[in-house]
């Protein structure tokens, strides 16, 4: 059983590094679009970034994870 705790811990801080990381390159993108007059799509990478560190909170919160229908 601890085993199974240890690694679904393990996959959790894998899923907030690789999380943090798309945050991360989303804002580099949206500075680069932006540096070369690209507002849209500064736009667009800046809301990227935004979705990716938030996701965590939501995650972290089991009553805003849809809920699977079963036909019985």
């Amino acid at each position: 059983m601890s085993n199974m705790m240890r690694d679904s811990q393990i996959m959790a801080q894998i899923r907030d590094d690789d999380l943090g990381y798309m945050s991360d390159m989303a804002l580099e993108l949206a500075q680069m679009a932006e540096d070369t007059g690209l507002t849209t799509l500064a736009y667009l990478f800046r809301m990227a970034a935004l979705e990716a560190s938030t996701v965590n909170s939501v995650l972290a919160d089991p009553d805003h994870l849809p809920r699977q229908m079963t036909s019985h």
